[in-house]
């Protein structure tokens, strides 16, 4: 079995982030300046996604977010399994990030609407094309998370990490069908529990 039919530039560029990402964790000075070149615009992409449904004033820009959240990855000490566990947990960070700057705001206005709110356009689809507040989102995703945490995975690696059914499936260690009943399970409690806010 030949594996030289593989595209060049993906077969090498996967082993250099799984061993960059292990110099992160071991401390190595430049690792972190080599590794944010090769994820910058997945990171990116992640990050233009999370905000598509934010006000267009956010004090938070995608950039920023991005950077933020990147700071927050290199400087923690988790095992890296490779570059879609960096992305995936990159995409958690910036919904935490998001979330704290939602209720920060919230704080502020006291409660006054001027809040963040997203669409759920894939993870919920009865709700597709009606804007929740992001808190209200975070608080049944912990609900979800607290009842099957696996299945709140599939939604935020999917949802927020923008990864396929495969690739989610593969970083859950779980069959495609299996992540295919958790995803239909999963969109029918969101929606009845996202729903329960939407006048």
């Amino acid at each position: 079995m030949s594996t030289d039919s593989s595209p060049p530039q993906r077969s090498e560029a996967e082993p250099d982030v799984t061993q960059i990402l292990h110099e992160v964790v071991d401390g190595h000075e430049s690792a972190s300046e080599r590794l944010l070149p090769l994820v910058y615009d997945e990171m990116r992409a992640i990050a233009v996604r999370a905000m598509r449904q934010e006000r267009a004033d956010h004090t938070l820009q995608p950039t920023a977010l991005v950077h933020e959240a990147y700071m927050r990855l290199v400087g923690s000490d988790i095992e890296w399994q490779g570059r879609q566990h960096f992305l995936a947990t990159g995409a958690r960070a910036m919904r935490r990030l998001l979330i704290n700057h939602a209720r920060d705001r919230r704080a502020q206005k006291r409660g006054l609407g001027d809040w963040a709110r997203v669409t759920l356009d894939e993870a919920v689809a009865d709700v597709e094309d009606r804007s929740i507040d992001v808190l209200a989102l975070d608080e049944a995703m912990e609900r979800l998370a607290a009842l099957e945490a696996r299945q709140a995975s599939l939604v935020e690696l999917r949802f927020f990490g923008g990864l396929t059914m495969n690739e989610a499936a593969e970083m859950l260690g779980i069959t495609i069908d299996k992540a295919r009943g958790d995803w239909a399970i999963a969109k029918a409690w969101l929606t009845r529990e996202l729903r329960k806010g939407i006048v």
